[in-house]
């Protein structure tokens, strides 16, 4: 099957099929087209999704990322389509997803002269993704590639990009794979285990997060009856509802933006908060003001898969560096002699009380869309954002029950949400997906209905159109009320574009007509027809927390 003299394009395409790729989402362009070539010989083991932006294309391989566990594949062409492409690398590295992105390159004997679409790839995205290399012997083609699938997977997960330049791509491409790639995983030393047991036994009011990539749903179906059994309120960080069912009796939300001012106190509160995958960055700690350096010296027990994260911001208790999963089983199997269950239905209760619809003003309680969301689709639907104030009302009120059903950029990336509903589609065709998307933000993306248009897609866009950037316009108004510049919006009537692609689109202005437009639009996506909502949103409500007049003082 596979020829000595196989080029490097070839061997590149063989090592991914033996990785057990089953996807590649792409931008075509001349300078790969050795490669395409290759793909076109094995499209019965590898789906090429054609996408309109490499932005998108990067972002529906961050979303396989997530989804699968396996790095997601995105080729993009030089200068332009790479540099178009980086929005999804920065989130694959924020986000801790495997992804490698293959890069068109000029040919090696043109480097420096800025030739046409020329860029340092390793210098580009040096500091943007976990590794960035350039084949440049091309009968180490599998080496590199093999690699490339390694760093992506061991460790703290991530993406690695890898320049492919034009003419080695003809060239002999050297040894064939001989094997999948396995990552190594590291388990948690038994004597941190007794360590930690020892803590807990002590503990008066512990705390459990849970964050970070790599889960496995056995790790995390474990670790959530180990919680339960004990009654230890569990959190979950920043875009990560999906850990756990948010049903659990002991879960306490999430730590995210908007974060529940009763699991904030919490947090602050705790005397041994256990950490498992999470970093701990900016949004899981309010701005880094949720803990202080002499407490969690004190309290925290930080674990994650890598080394370099603990003790990077924050002091721990005791750490250690292993896989979210494998410690995660282990820490299941720990036997307490502590009981905290009224703790657990303390902050359970203070969750559903949080996340449940409140009076808002204008004709769309967008609380009362969202709760519908959790009752009107099925239990295992997946939902899809991007970035923006609109956000804030689906991580608050949308109860996810299951794993793999949240796909949001802990990036802050706006333009995530459709894309990653595309790829979420194509690898999960029985499952609904929904995109809940603001104005802006789905206007980053939206070309890339013509691709769910393209493979008969039934993804599902909300489209919260305020007429503004709600995030930007809200802070406009803390710092500066009143004055508002750059941040209103003109739509262009959201029901006929969508149209335009063949799929169903509605408007709504009032908050009784959206289960029945919901109800549509999944009809419709059950045969493969796109749908959108157009969810006319009353500015004057930027936010769950506040208003306009009330940013102002009024």
């Amino acid at each position: 099957m596979i020829q000595p003299a196989a080029n490097s394009a070839r061997r590149l395409v063989e090592t991914l099929v033996l990785n057990g790729v089953e996807k590649v989402f792409c931008v075509p362009g001349e300078s790969y087209l050795a490669v395409l070539n290759a793909l076109y010989d094995v499209r019965d083991k590898i789906e090429v999704i054609i996408c309109r932006h490499e932005a998108g294309a990067a972002n529906m391989a961050e979303a396989y990322g997530k989804l699968t566990g396996k790095p997601g594949i995105c080729m993009v062409t030089r200068g332009p389509g790479a540099t178009q492409a980086a929005v999804g690398i920065h989130t694959a590295q924020q986000d801790s997803t495997p992804l490698i992105m293959f890069v068109g390159q000029i040919a090696l004997s043109d480097r420096g002269r800025e030739a046409f679409q020329e860029v340092d790839y390793r210098q580009t995205f040096g500091s943007l993704a976990k590794w960035a290399t350039e084949i440049e012997s091309p009968e180490r083609t599998v080496e590199i590639v093999e690699r490339a699938f390694a760093t992506a997977l061991q460790g703290r997960m991530g993406p690695v990009v890898i320049a492919l330049p034009e003419n080695l791509l003809h060239d002999d491409g050297g040894p064939a794979p001989v094997r999948a790639v396995k990552p190594a995983r590291a388990a948690l030393d038994p004597a941190f285990v007794e360590e930690l047991k020892a803590k807990l036994d002590q503990a008066k009011s512990p705390l459990l997060v849970l964050g970070g990539s790599g889960w496995t749903d056995e790790a995390s179906v474990a670790i959530a009856k180990w919680a339960e059994k004990n009654g230890i309120p569990t959190a979950l960080s920043f875009r990560r509802k999906d850990l756990i069912p948010n049903s659990h009796p002991a879960y306490a939300g999430d730590l995210g933006i908007g974060c529940a001012p009763k699991l904030i106190e919490r947090v602050k509160q705790t005397d041994l908060m256990i950490v498992i995958g999470a970093r701990l960055g900016e949004n899981a700690t309010q701005g880094y003001t949720t803990l202080s350096r002499t407490d969690t010296a004190q309290n925290l027990v930080h674990i994650h898969p890598g080394a370099e994260e603990l003790g990077r911001v924050w002091t721990p208790l005791i750490s250690a560096c292993a896989d979210n999963s494998l410690a995660a089983l282990a820490i299941s199997q720990i036997e307490t002699t502590g009981q905290w269950h009224d703790q657990a239905k303390a902050a359970n209760d203070a969750y559903l009380a949080f996340s449940s619809p409140i009076e808002t003003v204008g004709d769309v309680n967008l609380s009362e869309v969202v709760h519908h969301l959790t009752t009107g689709l099925h239990s295992d639907a997946v939902l899809t954002n991007g970035a923006g104030n609109f956000a804030a009302w689906l991580h608050r009120f949308y109860r996810h029950q299951c794993r793999r059903a949240q796909l949001a950029p802990t990036s802050g990336a706006m333009g995530y949400g459709y894309p990653a509903a595309v790829a979420a589609k194509v690898m999960m065709p029985e499952r609904q997906v929904v995109c809940f998307a603001g104005d802006g933000d789905f206007m980053m993306s939206a070309c890339e209905m013509a691709t769910a248009a393209q493979y008969g897609l039934g993804v599902i866009v909300i489209v919260v159109d305020n007429a503004t950037y709600g995030t930007i316009r809200m802070h406009q108004e803390t710092q500066y009320p009143g004055r508002v510049i750059g941040t209103d919006l003109k739509n262009p009537d959201f029901v006929k574009y969508a149209e335009a692609f063949g799929a169903f689109a509605a408007k709504v202005s009032r908050t009784a007509d959206f289960p029945a437009a919901l109800a549509e639009a999944c009809a419709a996506s059950a045969k493969g027809q796109p749908a959108l909502i157009h969810l006319i949103a009353d500015t004057e409500q930027i936010s769950p927390a506040k208003t306009i007049t009330q940013l102002r003082g009024g």
